[in-house]
C-alpha cells in the first residue's frame, strides 16, 4: 500500500548513497534496481488488488479463471496448470480449491489419462473472469501510470532478464512451408 502521502525523499536512491558510501558501490545499481523493482510490483499489485477484491478475487484466483478461459474447452490438467502459471503445484491445488468451493471452476477427470485431473471453468467463473478482466483493464491496465514508450522498453527489458535468468527459452521458429 501507498504511503498517505509521498515521502519527501526516495528511501532506494538514499539506500544506494548508503550502499557507495559503506564502500558497495560495485553492488548499489543492483542493488537499486531490484529493490526499484520490488517496490514498483508492490504498487502495482495494490492497484490490482483494489480492483479485484470487491469481486471476491485474487490475482492468482484470475490468472488460473483466465488461464481457462483462454483453452479452447474451458479446461486444463492441474499440472499444465501449474506449469504454465509458473507457480508450484501446491499453489494451484490451493487456488483451485478456493474457486471450486466459490463455484467458479469444477475438477473432472481426464479423459485418457488416468493419473491427472482437469481443472474446468464454469460458466459462473467465465463470467467472473470477463467482468474482472474488463475492470482491470478500465482501471489499471489502459492507464497504468507508465507512458506506453516505457512499457514497451520496460516489458522487452524484463523480458530480456527473465529469459537470461533461465525464466522462458524463445520458441523454436517454425520451419517454412514446402
Amino acid at each position: 500500500m501507498a504511503p498517505a502521502s509521498p515521502l519527501p525523499m526516495d528511501p532506494i536512491a538514499e539506500a544506494k548513497r548508503q550502499w557507495i558510501a559503506h564502500g558497495w558501490a560495485d553492488a548499489a545499481d543492483g542493488m537499486a534496481a531490484f529493490s526499484s523493482v520490488m517496490r514498483a510490483q508492490h504498487i502495482m499489485y495494490t492497484r490490482v488488488d483494489s480492483v479485484l477484491k470487491p469481486l471476491g478475487l485474487s490475482y492468482a484466483r484470475l490468472e488460473l479463471l483466465r488461464l481457462l478461459s483462454f483453452t479452447r474447452d474451458g479446461a486444463l490438467p492441474m499440472a499444465s496448470a501449474s506449469a504454465r502459471l509458473q507457480v508450484h503445484p501446491t499453489s494451484v491445488t490451493n487456488v483451485v480449491d478456493r474457486l471450486e468451493k466459490d463455484g467458479l471452476v469444477r475438477r473432472a477427470a481426464h479423459p485418457t489419462d488416468g493419473r491427472a485431473t482437469l481443472v474446468v471453468i464454469t460458466d459462473a467463473g467465465l463470467a467472473l473472469a470477463e467482468e474482472a478482466t474488463a475492470a482491470l483493464n478500465e482501471d489499471v491496465f489502459s492507464e497504468p501510470g507508465i507512458p506506453a514508450d516505457d512499457l514497451q522498453r520496460m516489458t522487452g527489458i524484463l523480458a530480456r532478464f527473465r529469459r537470461a535468468s533461465g525464466d522462458f527459452t524463445d520458441p523454436a521458429p517454425h520451419p517454412d512451408p514446402l
